[in-house]
């Protein structure tokens, strides 16, 4: 058996700000190799330090059960964003305080992750197939993170029945929300032309600026929708706004914008990239999109079922079904399998002192065995 609270202090103590690599997944492997698991390490990406191309580390470990067996996928993340100043003890020297472990990592997902290395722990190796998804690569730009791995699964013939994504879903206590989709999103850079010019002579230039601004008022005033059974409305923010003029005389030659827009799925990042486009082009600019994940939802049914009835077994609390929040690389697994998220108290993520209670590290890893047990058994 393991102790989960020394599983998660020590993938903690291992620095992996995004792209993760190295001594975390090191770590990783000499946890799940005792427990039968074959594990397989890849980088992809050969592009240098700090740009989106930046090599990405990421590992995949089966433990296969008898032949036909059900497969159940664990999925997650090794990589943290950058600790920031302002620390009581060290990012990544983890340290019990009271009730709480603290450090880079804690809930945001290494704490999770070690939940789900307890739980096969738990689970007899000839009750099922399960595999761990692990990339060093979802805090970042996600090129050569898990859809690197999706690719050498589809290559390597391992088909998971369901997959079980541990970001932190729960937001008062434990178990009180599980993430059964997400919104798409997509950014896109617009930027409209002009001619620089004197101020004091405007008919010898062109200021784009103007423009920019009646096509930002547009598009603010967009209702996309009014939202679904399982989704908010879909909503567009303007993120950025910049012209680029050190002069106080001068009309400048272009203006730029930067929109985000989080989308349920009566949209797709193509439908929403051209009616943007359009209203760009009729003020004379040019629209640039980058479509960052497709909306997603796996309906309520015997997967979902099944995380409730672990979560009520161990908390006693029903958790809440939800589509609420950002992306994560659910968005991506959802092509291979239905795909859900659950895991620990995201209060603290991302943030200083980041920390997570010890007995919902000991909880979480019992809920996870609950559910590799009955999804392996065929109940879900």
């Amino acid at each position: 058996m393991t102790d989960v609270l020394d599983l998660a202090k020590r993938l903690m103590a291992a620095p992996s700000v995004t792209p993760a690599t190295g001594e975390v997944f090191d770590a990783l492997e000499a946890m799940l190799a005792p427990l039968g698991f074959e594990v397989t390490r890849f980088t992809r990406g050969e592009g240098a330090a700090g740009t989106p191309e930046a090599p990405v580390e990421n590992l995949f470990a089966i433990r296969r059960g008898p032949e036909a067996s059900r497969h159940l996928a664990f999925a997650g993340h090794l990589d943290v964003v950058p600790p920031g100043g302002g620390w009581t003890s060290e990012a990544f020297e983890p340290e019990v305080r009271g009730e709480l472990l603290y450090g880079r990592g804690a809930v945001d997902m290494k704490g999770a992750i070690a939940c789900m290395v307890d739980a096969a722990a738990q689970v007899p190796a000839d009750a099922g197939t399960i595999s761990f998804i692990i990339t060093g690569d979802e805090e970042g730009p996600a090129l050569h993170g898990t859809r690197a791995l999706i690719d050498f699964m589809r290559e390597q013939g391992h088909q998971p029945d369901l997959c079980l994504v541990g970001e932190p879903t729960s937001v008062n206590r434990l178990g009180d929300m599980m993430k059964i989709g997400r919104r798409g999103s997509v950014n896109i850079w617009l930027e409209v032309q002009g001619t620089q010019g004197h101020v004091a002579y405007p008919h010898l230039a062109d200021n784009p600026i103007p423009r920019l601004v009646a096509m930002l008022a547009d598009l603010d005033a967009l209702v996309l929708d009014e939202g679904t059974d399982w989704f908010q409305p879909s909503n567009l923010e303007v993120t950025e706004i910049d012209v680029p003029n050190d002069a106080h005389n001068v009309i400048p030659a272009v203006a730029k914008a930067r929109i985000s827009i989080r989308f349920n799925d009566l949209h797709s990042g193509a439908t929403l990239s051209e009616k943007v486009g359009e209203i760009a082009e009729k003020h004379g600019g040019s629209a640039l999109p980058i479509i960052s994940g497709e909306p997603f939802l796996t309906p309520p049914g015997a997967f979902s079922d099944t995380i409730a009835a672990a979560v009520k077994a161990e908390t006693g609390v029903d958790p809440e079904p939800s589509t609420t929040g950002g992306t994560s690389d659910a968005r991506f697994l959802r092509s291979v399998c239905p795909v859900i998220e659950f895991g620990l108290v995201n209060a603290t993520m991302h943030k200083t002192n980041e920390a997570v209670a010890v007995e919902d590290l000991a909880a979480l890893g019992r809920i996870y065995a609950r559910i590799a047990r009955d999804v392996l058994a065929g109940q879900a």
